[in-house]
């Protein structure tokens, strides 16, 4: 059960109608997730959904990159509607099932692209330790380039962010489903 109902249309400010259908544009007019929860604070709901688009949507990134990413994420926070939402688009992007299966069972993957592993292991090693160690970040400059490393690392801490909104107010995943351990 979430912790906070969504707000109807009919009880949204102007202000919130607007961020409202700003974030439903960009999402196929589903206002879900951590924006169903922030759209009570326009202020938050508006540069959060900036800012994920800019990431999402016009990032550099690869997109099997980026939702590879966001699963190391959802799975460090244990963030079910997270995971929900990525695991189809982590699929959809090129990530094989027996990646994703990895990640959701916590094992490092057997990967077959270095590209893939490389993400995985910045990823998880800031996760885990809060800093990237010089060895782990000259691999991933190198491989990346600063632009792209940078993006990285923002796009994780977005989607930390998330995680955290949907752990703390236990947002709902459609059908009630719990598709992580």
């Amino acid at each position: 059960m979430a912790r906070v109902p969504d707000i109807a249309l009919e009880e949204m400010t102007a202000e919130q109608r607007r961020v409202y259908q700003e974030i439903g544009g960009a999402r196929g007019g589903i206002v879900r997730g951590p924006f169903a929860l922030w759209l009570r604070n326009p202020e938050i709901a508006d540069p959060a959904n900036r800012f994920g688009n800019a990431l999402r949507l016009s990032g550099k990134l690869d997109k099997r990159l980026f939702e590879l990413m966001v699963l190391v994420v959802a799975r460090h926070w244990s963030a079910q509607y997270e995971w929900f939402v990525h695991e189809k688009s982590g699929l959809e992007a090129g990530l094989t099932q027996a990646v994703v299966d990895a990640i959701r069972a916590r094992r490092a993957p057997a990967f077959a692209r270095e590209d893939e592993r490389l993400v995985y292991d910045t990823i998880t090693e800031l996760n885990e330790t809060r800093t990237l160690s010089q060895p782990a970040y000259d691999r991933a400059l190198a491989a990346l380039g600063l632009d792209l490393l940078i993006e990285l690392i923002a796009a994780a801490g977005f989607y930390t962010m998330v995680a955290m909104t949907l752990n703390a107010f236990d947002a709902p995943v459609p059908g009630g489903k719990r598709p992580l351990p």
